[in-house]
């Protein structure tokens, strides 16, 4: 039998490619219809998992799931959730539940971005002016969000005794945006453009977050973050030029290099990893 300084025995040794297989097993993606949210799905499906994507646009989530049914010919399940609703969020939880049996994965990646935010007035107002409505509504969805989606999902996984979580943070969560590299009049015409102070500090809850809910669950559910840097998505060129010289490695990253990185995480293949912050930014929290 093991002990707590025995390792457990694996009943097979795993191949590093087996290591990295998802095949059948279930995961919920938040935010699953923005820009990373397809990605981390579509990863799920190239190793051969079961994506869910919970999005609270409707039309979005269809949209992603039609698009994704394209390019590999299995159209992810997708569901339209406010995860800031808590009886929407186990009601979610339920009906996936009731349709696969279980859950192995938690992808908590809905925030309120850019892409997601823009049309919004004052979203990029200055932190003297930064509407206190704004700044509740981006930690109600990023922090408020993650914590009910890891409230109902932690309960089903830890009835399986068994399940990831990987709450999707930002290098800016980690280091401070740098203010400088942000135009007064703004690099769009008319446009004010900055990292807000609500994503910041947001990013920077969900990361300890991480380390509170792998302390707590071990070991029977593993829970790590993963921190980004800028994804490249036709940005303006005097901006991408300041942002990059920070970069060392001396460009924004694309939409897809982050996928690996998401797989790791949630497969087998860090299955002795837990509470980990894992930085992808090009080198930049080294300066």
């Amino acid at each position: 039998m093991a002990t707590a300084t025995t390792p457990r025995q694996a009943a097979a040794p795993h191949t590093v490619d087996r290591l990295f297989r998802l095949d059948g097993r279930v995961a919920v993606i938040t935010g699953g219809a923005g820009m990373l949210g397809r990605k981390h799905a579509e990863a799920i499906l190239e190793m051969g998992g079961r994506p869910v994507l919970l999005d609270v646009n409707p039309a979005k989530c269809r949209a992603a799931a039609e698009e994704l049914a394209k390019s590999h010919g299995t159209a992810p399940e997708g569901h339209a959730v406010d995860i800031t609703d808590r009886a929407a969020v186990a009601e979610a939880v339920e009906r996936i539940v009731r349709a696969h049996g279980r859950i192995d994965i938690l992808i908590n990646n809905a925030a309120m971005t850019v892409e997601s935010s823009s049309p919004i007035s004052g979203y990029f107002a200055p932190f003297e002016d930064y509407d206190v409505a704004l700044w509740e509504q981006a930690l109600r969805v990023s922090l408020t969000g993650a914590f009910l989606c890891a409230q109902a999902v932690g309960k089903q996984m830890l009835r399986q005794r068994s399940g990831v979580i990987l709450n999707i943070a930002s290098d800016v969560g980690v280091i401070s945006p740098d203010h400088r590299i942000y135009r007064p009049d703004g690099d769009y015409p008319g446009t004010p453009f900055n990292t807000p102070v609500s994503y910041a500090v947001a990013k920077a809850g969900l990361i300890s977050f991480t380390r509170y809910l792998a302390t707590y669950w071990a070991p029977h559910i593993r829970v790590n973050a993963l921190s980004p840097a800028g994804v490249y998505n036709n940005h303006d060129e005097q901006f991408v030029k300041r942002l990059t010289n920070l970069i060392p490695m001396g460009r924004m990253a694309t939409k897809d290099e982050y996928k690996g990185a998401v797989i790791f995480l949630v497969s087998d293949a860090s299955a002795f990893m837990t509470g980990f912050n894992v930085v992808m930014d090009g080198g930049r929290t080294c300066w």
